[in-house]
């Protein structure tokens, strides 16, 4: 594991121009080349240089505990009397130690970069070996390469939780040309162009469907269990799984351009948005490793001028080795950004999808939501909630039979109810829809008439007074002046909404709702919910004005989050602390704008990010504290003489691997 493409680093997915996946926070480091997720075989290849190192090392330790003999003999070889612990301790060396030399080497020649955790632990491995310390050598290497084993694994972890996720793209596309289905590659498929996707099959590009309405598996995209249903003409999203039949798409987007590559392009950049504490670690490890440099030169040059002719070179020289070790920063550069990487692979997990660390950690602070009403309380889809009238059958006829003419969203979610339960056809004629008001037509020389109260009064008919009372939109149906009854019809609230709302309620938000609907509907909404404050009848430039007053008003640290469906919201998203898309998957804008998707349309995700946002934040903070406390107790006791090359190895890289571990926990973590 610890070879020249390892090192002391934190899990970034971005390749710098040196070919380096990670960087460290002198903003070097070495790959961790976990993009793919590894099989048995892999892991174990990636593990035995570091497993046998420890091996022998403990070995080592037991002889030379025992005493026997041999172990403090030496052998000659052309003339040069070798240590047999050299040989013996030597050889794991070249395994574990060499590569990281050579990276230190590589930095400070390509990269003039001399002072960083990989030089600062070869100069001290190197000094423990001059001065006969072979174990202690060995030692910080074997636990550092384990260490790099147990991060290498945490990273390809969190790398499949993303990748089990998004990466469901197909390797060939089958295209229609010549009249004849070829396979080709999807990023040489053209816009206009006809795809195939046989059952079972995974959709190549976006594009619109063709075929007769049919049924996609969206899990992998969604994570909705149940297919989703698509019509003629409407979107098809690269991802998506034909669960039922052979249908055919025409493409609307090329490969690079898919709503699907271009959010696998924002996960794989989300780590370059450090949070606020990763970006305090990278500029502390670029001051600190110096420093620390030249403080463990003074612990071997100061002690002369003050010990005189009592100074020991080899004494204090082992002193400063320890302080080097003792001193490195890997714990933190390597644990920190583990720890919010693993938040980002833990979000993706659940639908939530986190541009960088920076957001991440925002939504430990969210103190106020602002949120939209249609398509992210509710459905977005209007459908029947009541009906009221003496013949109920009757009227149902008399609407389907008038509503069918009718292209109106609520004429559609009337028909679509009614449609089901086959009742006789009836035939009508002149069919005249009225703006603002409703449609009428003739009906066996009579007047029938399905719209809102104004074309009621205009025809003086009388209404149930009762109806008048309803905040939702109401379509009230007449014939021949006489009132036959109503529909309510309403955009159904989303089933997790309450859940939501209760439970941002218990971590301490308050719930702004601001909707360009009518203010009533908006008011019943919010009462119904339980949520906080609710404005209605906005405008976009309303909904910005009323915004910008609520940041005014805040503290300074509380943040303040919008949600909403990322297309006529995208002001509001942008001018937000975190920006929030509910659904975003299939919008282009929601992509560009919004600093957190949930994919699959739930409220109750938001509460369980801002969960998943205080665990990483958590792991973070222990991480810090564990490799902070331990290296000032060794420290205090190197001071007082008590602190050999383990403790610091304890300190350093043992502290590491306790940390990494600790965040691996993060990927293991359950909600409830």
């Amino acid at each position: 594991m610890a070879n020249c493409k390892k090192g002391c680093c934190h899990a970034e997915l971005k390749k710098d121009d040196h070919g380096h996946d990670h960087q460290h926070g002198h903003d070097h480091g070495h790959s961790h080349d976990h993009d793919q997720n590894l099989s048995a075989q892999e892991i174990i290849q990636e593990i035995t240089p570091a497993v046998l190192s420890f091996v022998v090392l403990f070995a080592g330790i037991i002889i030379d505990f025992l005493g026997i003999p041999f172990f403090q003999g030496s052998i000659d070889l052309l003339n040069w009397s070798i240590p047999i612990q050299i040989i013996w301790y030597g050889i794991p060396f070249i395994l574990v130690g060499c590569p990281v030399i050579k990276e230190a080497l590589l930095l400070m020649v390509k990269e003039k970069d001399f002072f960083n955790e990989l030089s600062l632990m070869s100069f001290a491995t190197i000094g423990a070996f001059a001065i006969g310390e072979y174990a202690e050598g060995l030692g910080v290497m074997v636990f550092y390469a384990i260490g790099e084993v147990v991060q290498g694994l945490a990273v390809s972890k969190s790398k499949k939780n993303i990748k089990s996720l998004l990466d469901v793209r197909p390797d060939i596309a089958h295209v229609l040309r010549d009249d004849k289905i070829i396979g080709v590659d999807p990023k040489d498929v053209l816009i206009d162009e006809i795809i195939e996707i046989r059952t079972g099959e995974k959709v190549p590009l976006d594009g619109i469907l063709l075929t007769d309405k049919a049924f996609f598996n969206t899990a992998a995209l969604t994570g909705e269990s149940v297919p989703r249903g698509i019509k003629q003409s409407e979107e098809v999203l690269a991802g998506m799984l034909s669960s039922e039949k052979t249908v055919r798409v025409q493409v609307t987007k090329t490969y690079s351009d898919s709503t699907l590559a271009r959010i696998l392009k924002m996960v794989q950049d989300a780590t370059e948005n450090k949070s606020p504490t990763e970006q305090f670690i990278r500029k502390f490890a670029r001051v600190y490793t110096p420093i620390v440099f030249a403080l463990a030169l003074s612990v071997t040059v100061v002690p002369i001028f003050v010990l005189g002719s009592e100074y020991v070179f080899v004494e204090w020289f082992y002193k400063s080795l320890i302080f080097l070790v003792l001193s490195c920063p890997c714990a933190l550069v390597i644990s920190v950004p583990l720890g919010y990487f693993g938040g980002i692979g833990l979000g993706s997990h659940h639908g939530i999808l986190f541009k960088g660390g920076n957001h991440l950690e925002a939504m430990t602070n969210l103190k106020t939501l602002v949120t939209d009403k249609t398509g992210t309380i509710t459905k977005g889809v209007f459908t029947v909630q009541k009906i009221v009238s003496e013949n109920e059958n009757q009227l149902l006829q008399y609407l389907i039979a008038i509503e069918k003419h009718s292209t109106h969203p609520i004429a559609k979610a009337i028909v679509e109810y009614i449609t089901p339960k086959n009742l006789e056809a009836i035939a009508l004629n002149n069919v005249t829809d009225i703006a603002g008001k409703g449609i009428k037509a003739d009906f066996n020389g009579q007047i029938l008439m399905a719209g809102n109260n104004k074309m009621m009064l205009d025809h003086n008919i009388t209404v149930a007074p009762e109806l008048l009372t309803y905040a939702n939109t109401v379509v009230f149906v007449a014939l021949d002046q006489k009132f036959l009854g109503a529909v309510v019809v309403a955009d159904e609230i989303k089933e997790d909404a309450a859940l939501a709302v209760q439970q941002l309620h218990q971590l301490g938000v308050n719930i702004v709702m601001l909707s360009g609907d009518n203010k009533d509907i908006v008011a019943e909404v919010a009462k119904e919910l339980s949520i906080d404050e609710a404005h209605g009848e906005l405008l976009p430039d309303g909904k910005v004005s009323f915004f910008e007053q609520l940041k005014l008003k805040k503290a300074p640290k509380d943040i303040i989050a919008f949600v909403g469906d990322g297309i006529n919201d995208a002001p509001v998203l942008a001018l937000s602390d975190v920006g929030i898309a509910m659904g975003g998957l299939g919008s282009d804008l929601a992509i560009e704008t919004a600093d957190i998707i949930i994919q699959n349309d739930e409220p109750s995700k938001i509460p369980l990010a801002i969960r998943i946002a205080k665990a990483t934040r958590a792991i973070v903070l222990q991480n810090i504290t564990l490799a902070m406390g331990v290296k000032v107790l060794v420290l205090i006791l190197g001071v007082n003489g008590l602190a050999t090359m383990w403790e610091a190895i304890f300190a350093d890289v043992g502290v590491s691997l306790l940390a990494t571990l600790n965040s691996s926990r993060l990927l293991y973590k359950k909600f409830n």
